[in-house]
């Protein structure tokens, strides 16, 4: 039998290029990888405008591309080649902007000239991109063609759990978040870890203590999670 390491590592490495966000397609896709081991995981979903204590669900964002063109036609960058290049959460847009108004919308890390940051706008309707300092150096036109294919619309927030029954009903509670996307370390460990977790503690003929997982977004996926189990918790 291969061994846990191997097993997290062969995980990460196909959950490594989905884009996830805290609602959408990526997070569900995710998901669903992580029941085609553990099939016993329940998937809920929590619909858009759903009060959680004082927060509410947001609109549920996809996305599909996004790029940077110059006039000549050439990409600057492409959300093909590394999806942190899409601020996460961007509204769509596909228009024609200078590089003074282009440059507002571009984040970087200049002390990091080789990186690609992570923003995000999860609560702010706005459009914009990530790439290196040293990307954005290259951006010296007047004009560029932007284009991000994202929709943010009524949906629904995706978490899933397991409760694994044992002798007595006091818990051991285990929680992941599963919602950013290409950044192993950041992100993949917890859902990896958590994964073999799951089938040691299933693997066990019995165990004293009752177990529950559960793999959500980061804040709002805690805060949903809470509020809809507050009274069992």
């Amino acid at each position: 039998m291969k061994d846990a390491g191997i097993n997290m590592y062969e995980l990460a490495e196909r959950l490594f290029p989905i884009c996830r966000s805290i609602t959408g397609d990526g997070f569900r896709e995710s998901l669903g990888m992580i029941r085609e081991i553990i099939p016993e995981i329940q998937v809920f979903e929590v619909p858009t405008g759903t009060e959680v204590f004082d927060w509410s669900v947001p609109k549920e964002w996809n996305i599909r591309g996004g790029w940077i063109k110059n006039m000549q036609g050439e990409t600057m960058i492409d959300f093909k080649d590394c999806n942190l290049h899409v601020l996460g959460y961007s509204t769509p847009i596909h228009q024609i902007v200078s590089r003074k108004e282009l440059l507002t919308h571009v984040y970087t890390q200049p002390e990091q000239p080789d990186w690609i940051p992570y923003v995000t706008s999860y609560y702010k309707e706005r459009w914009g991109f990530c790439m290196s300092e040293k990307q954005k150096q290259k951006l010296t036109d007047e004009l560029y063609e932007v284009y991000i294919d994202s929709t943010l619309e009524d949906g629904s927030l995706t978490y899933g759990e397991l409760v694994l029954p044992g002798k007595i009903k006091d818990e051991i509670f285990f929680s992941t978040y599963l919602c950013h996307p290409s950044m192993a370390n950041n992100e993949l460990s917890g859902p990896c870890v958590q994964t073999e977790l799951i089938k040691y503690v299933k693997s066990l003929p019995e165990h004293r203590y009752t177990y529950r997982f559960v793999f959500i977004p980061e804040t709002i996926g805690s805060i949903t999670y809470l509020s809809r189990n507050l009274d069992t918790l």
